[in-house]
């Protein structure tokens, strides 16, 4: 009966270890196995390292700490809470019931001549123990189940949430696939650790609290002896523990490695095969996956320790209150039945310590899943709106005014994106913007929609500073068309009214028509219901680009930003493009971004930028005869006759 139920206890071990992930390494290249502390210094380079310096506290592989996130989250649901926690005290009262009436059946039953009655009393009572132990286990895993389903849904969503709002420079310091593990990877680890590891947790410290107590009652001399062994368990729990959960993010993070370097790798098979670089990333994948084996060998060999140090402590105290109990029954001191139950309830015991030393590693990793999704929820959005936003004038008129602004990118301290940028468009009025690549048209773009603020000089809206008004509002303003068109996997109809989700089929249809999208749309064979792929991959470029513009269409703001719209359109395509642009500009303050430049020689204005800094501007004519940058620029492009 001994074995059976260590065996028993053993089983309700929690099995199949999620495999948690942590994104603060991954990457097309992985580290070596010196890496292992959390506490590596980072270095100027590294472009995730504000995120990444947060992510490595040291404090944070000392304790379960960031676990009160789960249950602060699992307190919303008190009801719930208190339904659980009562199903795990009917079970583990339940379960030490049995050696209680076993010890019963011994002395009331077998020792009373064999009565009958009052073995057939016992054994009722036993089976509705077993009734009563069936029937709190299914509250048990049903209750539990339930919040840890419910916790992991919330989080989610307060972690999406937080997502939404931070700025996209946030994702260019940060691998979005990384963040992306951490919404499933390690909410599914805390789903483990609430649906199953904390309840176990709880029905051990139970169990092994009231068996300690029962032993007490029955032999209490006997367990002061076992109870001594108590500090010998927790020591070692404290310092293999804490190196455990050191080792245990190191494991993680090397999984992300594989994962991030498969992506990677899968993304661009068409270039490793063009190349015959399929036996390079066959080794590189090959030393990750064994970085990886390294790391978990290493993890696997101190839990293998510290399992059969408190193991041998455990089990060996309870020998020892075995043989005395032996002894006690031999002089007459005690009854068979009370060492019977006292040798079922120390096995009990046992396997309960036995059963939380290995749950404490479980609950090291959530923690460390936890502290992984805490750093996204308590990231702060470096563009928000203003505690008194300012209200942007109605009806808009388009106007931008960009005055003495200077920027450097986060990741780029060192290299000026804009150097004293002064520009002034009026409402309605078309400016190009042209220049050699790094010349930062795009950066123009990117603070426009204000996903970054300028170091130095203002920008303004409809005569509005950008920093005074709600980012929101900003961009309800504007209408991009990026060089790619970038697309949603969903059907046309959604991918159309991205840019105004009220829209009415007649009113995408319109849209359609004016993009010159309208023909390949009604081909399709469900019509705006056809599911167009991962990124739209149904389509061609072309097409792609004119559900760009029609998504811009849409959007009916007065402020339109053209990013090299055709540059990547074959002839007929570019036409069918160039004319569907043609439309969306007209009555609109328009902004173009062009290395064509016969894209946009009939431009209000043509702004020729240099190294971050406005070096000639005026029509096509006079900046082609002007004999500077734009004059070389058009002259590669169209010969020297045809540019001037």
């Amino acid at each position: 009966m001994f074995g059976i139920l260590c065996n028993a206890q053993t089983a309700r071990r929690v099995r199949g270890r999620v495999k948690g992930v942590d994104l603060s390494r991954a990457g097309p290249y992985v580290r070596g196995m010196d890496e292992i502390e959390p506490d590596v210094p980072e270095t100027s380079s590294d472009r995730r390292g504000r995120f990444r310096r947060r992510q490595r506290d040291p404090n944070a592989a000392r304790s379960v700490r960031p676990l009160i996130m789960i249950w602060r989250q699992a307190g919303r649901y008190p009801g719930r809470v208190v339904l659980a926690l009562i199903a795990l005290t009917i079970t583990a009262s339940a379960t030490l019931a049995i050696p209680a009436y076993f010890k019963l059946i011994i002395d009331e039953g077998f020792t009373s001549g064999g009565d009958m009655d009052r073995i057939r009393h016992a054994f009722e009572l036993m089976a509705l123990v077993v009734v009563v132990l069936a029937l709190g286990t299914a509250m048990r895993f049903y209750f539990v189940s339930w919040l840890g389903e419910r916790v992991v849904a919330d989080i989610r969503q307060r972690v999406q949430d937080n997502l939404l709002r931070l700025a996209p420079g946030f994702y260019e310091e940060n691998s979005p696939k990384e963040i992306s593990s951490r919404m499933t990877s390690d909410t599914t680890l805390i789903e483990q650790v609430v649906g199953t590891t904390v309840s176990v947790a709880l029905r051990n410290l139970l169990m092994a609290i009231g068996g300690t107590a029962y032993l007490f009652w029955l032999v209490p001399q006997l367990t002061m002896w076992m109870v001594l062994v108590i500090p010998a368990i927790v020591i070692p729990i404290s310092v293999f523990g804490r190196r455990l959960r050191t080792v245990s993010r190191t494991s993680q993070d090397r999984v992300a490695d594989i994962g991030a370097m498969t992506a990677e790798v899968l993304g661009a098979m068409k270039i490793v095969q063009a190349f015959n670089q399929e036996e390079r990333e066959r080794q590189r994948f090959r030393d990750a996956v064994e970085r990886s084996f390294a790391t978990a060998r290493r993890r696997i060999l101190i839990r293998a320790a510290m399992t059969s140090l408190i193991i041998l402590v455990v089990f060996g105290a309870i020998v020892m209150l075995m043989y005395r109990g032996a002894v006690g029954v031999a002089s007459g001191a005690i009854t068979g039945g009370t060492i019977a139950a006292v040798v079922i309830t120390a096995g009990l015991v046992a396997g309960s310590f036995g059963a939380l030393t290995e749950v404490y590693g479980d609950l090291l990793r959530g923690a460390g899943a936890a502290s992984r999704l805490a750093e996204l929820l308590e990231e702060k959005p470096a563009i928000a709106p203003p505690a008194r936003p300012e209200a942007l004038p109605e009806p808009p008129r388009g106007s931008l005014s960009f005055r003495n602004v200077s920027f450097r990118y986060p990741t780029r301290l060192e290299t000026p994106a804009l150097r004293d940028f002064t520009l002034e468009v009026q409402p309605g009025e078309t400016v190009a913007i042209v220049g050699p690549s790094g010349a930062g048209k795009s950066t123009i773009f990117q603070l426009v929609e204000r996903f970054y603020d300028p170091q130095a000089g203002t920008i303004r809206i409809d005569g509005v500073p950008l920093t005074s008004a709600d980012p929101a509002e900003i961009r309800k303003r504007i209408a991009f068309v990026p060089q790619e068109g970038v697309l949603f996997s969903a059907n046309a109809r959604d991918n159309l009214r991205y840019g105004n989700w009220d829209a009415s089929d007649e009113d995408i249809w319109e849209a359609a028509r004016a993009a010159n999208a309208e023909g390949f749309l009604r081909a399709l064979p469900q019509g705006l219901d056809t599911f167009l792929g991962e990124n739209g991959t149904q389509l061609s470029g072309g097409q792609r680009q004119r559900i760009a513009i029609a998504r811009a269409i849409l959007r009916s703001a007065p402020i339109l930003l053209l990013d090299e719209a055709t540059s990547a359109l074959d002839a007929e395509s570019e036409r069918l493009v160039q004319d569907a642009l043609d439309r969306l500009m007209k009555d609109r303050t328009t902004l173009v971004i062009a290395h064509r430049l016969a894209t946009v020689r009939a431009a209000d204005r043509i702004v020729v930028m240099d190294d971050g800094r406005i070096v000639e501007q005026g029509s096509h004519g006079v900046l082609a005869e002007g004999g500077g940058l734009y004059a070389r620029l058009a002259a590669l492009q169209f010969g020297a006759t045809e540019a001037a």
